[in-house]
């Protein structure tokens, strides 16, 4: 993410190389699953967030999905779970190829739609979250449903932002929390989680917007042998402050991980920064003025690449070039 970002054709025409070589790792691959998979250990695939998948890496599933030659069982037995998000997706995706496929393949296959919590649940989280009765906060129930649509996320988000602008209190003298309902009814927020979570990281200091849209380029998170290196330049030597601020903003979360040796070993703790929503992600991303995304991208590049110059990078050299 860290190299200028590549512009994708929107035509799903390779050459006869790239198709030879999908042909070859879909090869490998379903071979690989016949041989760790049986009826009695079938093997379990799940993969988020389809709707940025390409059609060459569906193509690969779909080759596993429909391998039915050899193997413990006949071919591979791989129970396949994917998700994606159907507002985010036109009708000509190849999502809705990959499933048409299947189909065509005789691929047993179970397709389910989700959606937001309804009223009566919602009311009944927020009751418990506050520990009211649910009749008591009905009302505000009510304006978060109306203005969320029951998006987990977003009920959490908005709430947060209630809570931050003191519309959402708690009262040591009622000893409960206590509310505004007109000035929350009142409230001019768009229907788009996006537009509250940009909202609320352009209110944040300037020191922490620039941490939001370094580690946004490298995904969904950033591991402690990158932060290292960072750490070591002027321009980003108060990134690990400002990535403190993000955990306690709850932008970020911190995951425990395997060891990855670094520039400096000692100081490397195997800690991946992630962000707690890809939303979340998307959001900091934006930051970054669209027309100015590929030289930010190229200039955190040449930083990276100078602050390491002889030094031992381990398995930290992914991250920066991927």
């Amino acid at each position: 993410v860290i190299s200028p970002r590549l512009k994708k054709s929107a035509s799903y025409n390779y050459s006869d190389g790239a198709q030879m070589n999908i042909q070859s790792v879909g090869f490998v691959l379903r071979r690989f699953v016949r041989v760790v998979s049986s009826t009695s250990t079938p093997l379990m695939l799940f993969l988020d967030d389809l709707q940025w998948c390409d059609y060459s890496s569906l193509t690969l599933i779909e080759g596993i999905l429909a391998d039915k030659e050899g193997g413990n069982c006949g071919g591979s037995c791989l129970f396949f779970v994917g998700s994606y998000r159907s507002n985010e997706v036109k009708g000509d995706h190849s999502i809705y190829r990959f499933m048409d496929n299947l189909d065509r393949r005789n691929v047993l296959s179970t397709k389910l739609s989700l959606f937001g919590v309804n009223y009566n649940d919602l009311n009944t989280m927020i009751s418990d979250a506050m520990g009211l009765f649910p009749r008591l906060c009905s009302n505000l129930s009510d304006i978060v449903f109306r203005k969320t649509k029951g998006n987990p996320f977003f009920v959490l988000e908005f709430l947060r932002s209630l809570v931050d602008g003191n519309l959402l209190e708690y009262s040591v003298r009622k000893r409960r929390w206590i509310w505004d309902d007109q000035a929350i009814a009142a409230m001019d927020i768009t229907d788009n989680v996006l537009s509250l979570l940009t909202n609320k990281m352009n209110q944040l200091s300037e020191r922490v917007q620039s941490t939001l849209q370094v580690v946004s380029c490298f995904g969904f998170g950033i591991h402690d042998s990158v932060i290292d290196l960072l750490s070591a330049t002027t321009q980003y030597s108060n990134i690990r402050e400002g990535l403190d601020e993000l955990i306690w903003d709850s932008f970020m979360v911190t995951v425990a991980g395997d060891s990855m040796p670094s520039s400096d070993s000692k100081s490397s703790s195997g800690r991946t920064w992630k962000f707690v929503h890809d939303k979340v992600r998307e959001a900091a991303y934006c930051l970054i003025v669209e027309e100015d995304k590929d030289q930010y991208h190229e200039d955190l590049a040449q930083v990276l690449h100078s602050v390491s110059k002889g030094k031992k990078l381990g398995n930290a050299v992914f991250p920066i070039v991927d």
